[in-house]
């Protein structure tokens, strides 16, 4: 796989900086796109930081960077997203907002890439939904009507490429293993808990050619919650 050039978005979170650094292991080339900027990239990786991936236009010239850089893109790993616990009755734009993050930019990081994806022997997107999405919980609406969109998302854009070298799925974690949600949940007991590096290990077998065979599935990671 060391020829494979990967992007991946949110590259600065704490799941994108798991699939970036799991990604270098492996010998991929990898561009790191977030909106964030400051922070030091892993070694090797190739960074692109300041990115709004909720307006297209800069979406594509973050992939036209990728491309100065590698040549190629073989794979686009959504990983870019947010998370805001709100009950539908609060009027703060939770809803305007959980949509820009968790699927426009997903959206527009797709579009941008499919030209160059279109060109690969096996081109690959990868998204992150979520397990809360297939049954909402109270104050979950907006996260879990976003997440919802992605897996939609997932299916119509694999439907649409199976003429295609390019697949498309994506992984439904449950509780992730963060900082900020140890903090949101004390009292819970994180080792049930799905750890960024395992999740990391599934998206890349997605985004690797072995999964060839897998297009529009949703891949439940829920690990012992």
């Amino acid at each position: 796989m060391n020829e494979r050039v990967v992007v991946v978005t949110g590259g600065h979170g704490v799941l994108g900086r798991a699939v970036v650094e799991a990604a270098l292991s492996r010998g991929l080339k990898v561009a790191l796109i977030d909106h964030a900027s400051g922070e030091a990239a892993p070694d090797g990786a190739l960074e692109i930081a300041g990115v709004d991936l909720t307006d297209a236009a800069a979406a594509q010239s973050a992939m036209t960077q990728v491309i100065d850089r590698f040549g190629r893109i073989d794979a686009v790993l959504n990983i870019a997203g947010g998370f805001v616990w709100q009950k539908t009755d609060d009027d703060t734009p939770a809803w305007d907002r959980m949509f820009a993050l968790n699927l426009t930019t997903a959206l527009n990081a797709s579009r941008a890439a499919l030209p160059h994806l279109k060109g690969s022997a096996d081109g690959r997107i990868v998204n992150v939904g979520s397990a809360a999405a297939l049954k909402a919980g109270a104050g979950m609406g907006a996260y879990a009507a976003s997440k919802s969109a992605v897996h939609s998302l997932t299916q119509a854009l694999a439907e649409e490429l199976k003429s295609t070298s390019v697949t498309v799925n994506a992984v439904l974690p449950s509780i992730i293993d963060t900082p900020a949600n140890r903090a949101d949940m004390p009292d819970a007991n994180p080792a049930t808990w799905v750890a960024p590096a395992d999740l990391a290990q599934v998206i890349l077998f997605l985004a690797s050619p072995d999964s060839r065979a897998m297009t529009g599935a949703l891949v439940p990671v829920t690990g012992r919650v």
